[in-house]
C-alpha cells in the first residue's frame, strides 16, 4: 500500500507513529484525564487571553468540551490505531467557522492548541518516567500529539476558509444586485438602493461613474479593483460602478486599476443615473471595438468622445443624410470621391480657408484650388448655404471617422451610402 501523510502505509491513523505505541498505554492514560483538562484549560486562560473568561459560562463550556474530547480522542487512538478523528474534526471545523463569524482570526486558537499540546507533554512525560517507557515509546507519542494537533488545526482552517468563503460568495452576490439595481432602466427607488447597498456594505455616494470593459485576450484576467467598486466581470459586457470618480486622486486610482484593460469610462452622474452612464460607457466601448474611437492602448472617456457619440447615435439617419447630401460625388470613383470629400471637410474645417486646407492636407495650393473648383461645380449653391454646409460637415466627419479608424473594409458602406445608384445604405458593417 502506498505510504500515507504520517510515514505509514494504508490510511491516515494506521501507521507510524501509532503503530510504535503499546495499546496497554491507554489504560494508564485514562484515570488521569480529567485532571490532565483541568491543568490545561487553567494553563490555557492563564496564557492566552483571548480564552481568560473564567466568569463566561457558554465560552469555558466550550473550551472543556474542546479539551476533553481532545483527550479522549488521542487515548481511544493510541488504543485504536484505527480509530479515525471523524466527528472531532467536524467539531473543529464547526471551531473555525465560528471564529470567522464572531470576525477573529485563528491566532488564539492555535495559540491555545499549543500551550494545550505542552500541559499534556509535561503530564505525559510525567507518567513515562513512572512507568519507565523506553525512549522509542516517549518519542512516538510525541510525534502522535504533534501529528493529532496538526489534523485539528487544518480541520479548524478548514470550517474557518469555508466560512470566510460562504460570507464573501453572500456579500458578492448581493453587490452583483446592487450593480442590476444601479443599472435598471427606469431607475430603482433610492430606498431601495440603499437598502441594498446597506447589505452589500457599500456607501452610497454622491455620484458614480460605470465602466465597460471588453473581454480581456485569451489566457488573461481582468485585474483585481478597489473595494469601493462594484464589478460583474459575468455579464456579457462586464461592468463596474466606479463612486466619486471626480474626487481627489480618483482619475488616478482609475486608471491604475484599469491599466492594460480595454476600458471605457462613463460620464459622471447622480447614483440614481447610473443606468445611463453605462448606456454611453458601452456606447463607447462598441465604437472603439470597430476602430471609430482610437483608445492608444489606454483608458478610454466617454465625456471625451461626445460628439463622436451622438454623430453615431442613428447610423441609419447619418447613412441617410449622407445619400442626399453627398449625391453630387455619387458619379465619380472612388479614389475621386475620398480626395474631393477629404478637400471639402478640410475647407469646411478651416474657413474656407485655401491655403490652410492645402497646409492641412500637405498638398499644393494650386491642387486644392484645382479640387475646390470640382466641388463648386458639383455642389453649387449648398455650398452657400450655412444649414447645407453644417449638413456636409457632419456626414463628412462621420466618413472621416470610418476611414480614419475602420479600415477599408467597413469605409466600403460609406462608399455604398453615395455609390453609383445613389441608394441610401446603412453605414453599419
Amino acid at each position: 500500500m502506498a505510504e500515507d501523510a504520517t510515514g505509514g502505509t494504508g490510511t491516515a491513523g494506521h501507521g507510524r507513529p501509532w503503530s510504535d505505541l503499546p495499546r496497554e498505554l491507554a489504560d494508564h492514560m485514562r484515570p488521569n484525564l480529567d485532571e490532565v483538562a483541568d491543568d490545561m484549560i487553567a494553563e490555557i486562560q492563564g496564557r492566552v487571553r483571548e480564552y481568560d473568561r473564567p466568569g463566561d459560562g457558554p465560552y469555558s463550556g466550550t473550551l472543556r468540551l474542546a479539551v476533553e474530547r481532545v483527550l479522549h480522542h488521542f487515548v481511544e487512538r493510541v488504543a485504536d490505531p484505527a480509530h479515525e478523528p471523524g466527528d472531532l474534526a467536524d467539531f473543529f471545523r464547526a471551531i473555525g467557522r465560528g471564529e470567522s463569524g464572531e470576525g477573529r482570526s485563528l491566532d488564539a486558537m492555535q495559540s491555545a492548541m499549543r500551550v494545550g499540546g505542552m500541559v499534556a507533554w509535561r503530564r505525559i512525560a510525567d507518567g513515562a518516567a513512572a512507568l519507565e517507557v523506553d525512549p522509542r515509546t516517549l518519542g512516538a507519542v510525541g510525534e502522535a500529539l504533534m501529528l493529532v494537533q496538526d489534523e485539528l488545526a487544518a480541520a479548524a482552517a478548514e470550517g474557518y476558509a469555508q466560512a470566510k468563503a460562504a460570507v464573501a460568495g453572500e456579500m458578492q452576490r448581493r453587490r452583483k444586485r446592487l450593480l442590476d439595481l444601479l443599472f435598471a432602466d427606469p431607475p430603482a427607488a433610492p430606498e431601495a438602493i440603499a437598502d441594498l447597498a446597506a447589505a452589500a456594505a457599500w456607501p452610497v455616494p454622491r455620484t458614480v461613474a460605470a465602466v465597460a470593459l471588453g473581454r480581456p485576450p485569451a489566457g488573461s484576467h481582468h485585474p483585481a479593483f478597489p473595494p469601493d467598486v462594484l464589478s460583474d466581470l459575468t455579464r456579457r459586457t462586464p461592468s463596474l460602478i466606479v463612486p466619486d470618480p471626480d474626487g481627489p486622486g480618483r482619475a488616478r486610482l482609475i486608471d491604475r486599476a484599469l491599466a492594460g484593460t480595454h476600458a471605457v469610462v462613463g460620464p459622471t452622474v447622480p447614483v440614481a443615473e447610473a443606468a445611463r452612464s453605462v448606456q454611453w460607457a458601452r456606447k463607447t466601448l462598441a465604437l472603439v471595438d470597430r476602430g471609430v474611437i482610437e483608445s492608444d492602448g489606454g483608458v478610454v472617456r466617454s465625456v471625451e468622445h461626445m460628439s463622436t457619440l451622438i454623430l453615431f447615435q442613428d447610423e441609419d439617419l447619418i447613412s441617410s443624410l449622407a445619400a442626399l447630401r453627398l449625391a453630387p460625388l455619387a458619379h465619380l470613383r472612388v479614389s475621386q470621391q475620398d480626395r474631393l470629400a477629404e478637400t471639402l471637410l478640410a475647407w469646411l474645417q478651416s474657413g474656407r480657408n485655401a491655403n490652410e486646407v492645402a497646409m492641412r492636407l500637405h498638398v499644393h495650393p494650386q491642387t486644392v484650388r484645382y479640387r475646390l473648383r470640382q466641388l463648386e461645380e458639383l455642389f453649387g449653391d449648398q455650398l452657400l448655404d450655412p444649414d447645407q454646409r453644417f449638413d456636409l460637415e457632419i456626414v463628412l466627419r462621420a466618413r472621416a471617422l470610418l476611414a480614419s479608424g475602420a479600415g477599408e473594409h467597413l469605409l466600403a458602406t460609406v462608399h455604398e451610402a453615395v455609390g453609383e445608384t445613389g441608394e441610401i445604405v446603412s453605414l453599419r458593417r
